[in-house]
């Protein structure tokens, strides 16, 4: 598990939903209480606690997001929640190894504003995940992708599939994400004929997941279950979803 120091959002405060998110699930965070007013104030606080705990990971909403792209994060890898560089910093760009994270739903920063970034930065299009419904991102799949981006940083696997490669979101909105690198298969035994089922898997979906699907063989309805490790390996079962005579 990494140090991560998270920089909030604007009019938001530490101890959030997704900080405390990452520390239950074992990060040590830093969670520094930024100026709202000032954002050289904020970016000033961001680096004193930059400095002083060295963290592996930077994590920055919105406009914690700008404020981690205006500051010196050294040899740490960014992660970035739907980030408010548009209005918020000087910076245009960010470094090699940067993930963002945004929803195409979000109605405070647009989702274009990051697409922007991606280009501006010449990062791969495998660096932007479209996940959550909103500009929160404090829905529990939104969670789930954040914490297991953070693990696979603090791991060092980020490069097994954030791999350089030209093609960038298009105009046309389709997915941004590689299918290469999220789509796997798993496997279950349906619980009311037994036969063993091959399923797709996305890892965008996050590491936890669960939904109901038809078995295609005696089409009794099933709860599937799916855990996604940071390393990629994935346990999938599942439950009936109602009792059969």
């Amino acid at each position: 598990m990494s140090t991560i120091l998270f920089l909030h959002g604007w009019r938001s405060v530490p101890g959030g939903v997704k900080p405390t998110y990452l520390k239950n699930h074992g990060h040590t965070v830093i969670n520094p209480a930024l100026d709202d007013d000032d954002f050289e104030v904020a970016v000033a606080t961001a680096q004193a606690a930059f400095d002083l705990n060295q963290p592996q990971l930077v994590v920055g909403s919105s406009r914690g997001g700008a404020v981690a792209m205006n500051m010196n994060t050294g040899n740490a890898n960014l992660i970035l929640l739907c980030p408010a560089w548009k209005k918020r910093g000087t910076a245009t760009t960010v470094k090699a190894g940067t993930v963002i994270l945004h929803s195409r739903g979000d109605d405070v920063v647009s989702f274009k504003d990051s697409e922007e970034l991606i280009r501006n930065s010449r990062l791969p299009a495998t660096a932007l995940i479209d996940v959550g419904s909103d500009h929160r991102l404090a829905d529990e799949q939104s969670l789930a992708v954040l914490l297991w981006i953070c693990n696979m940083q603090s791991s060092g696997k980020t490069d097994s599939w954030l791999e350089e490669d030209s093609s960038l979101p298009n105009e046309r909105g389709t997915s941004n994400i590689d299918d290469s690198t999220t789509q796997m298969e798993g496997s279950y035994v349906c619980d009311a004929c037994g036969e063993e089922i091959v399923i797709p898997l996305d890892l965008a979906e996050g590491g936890v997941q669960s939904y109901v699907e038809d078995c295609p063989v005696c089409c009794r309805a099933n709860t599937i279950h799916v855990e996604i490790d940071f390393e990629g390996n994935t346990t999938v079962w599942a439950t009936p979803e109602q009792d059969y005579d």
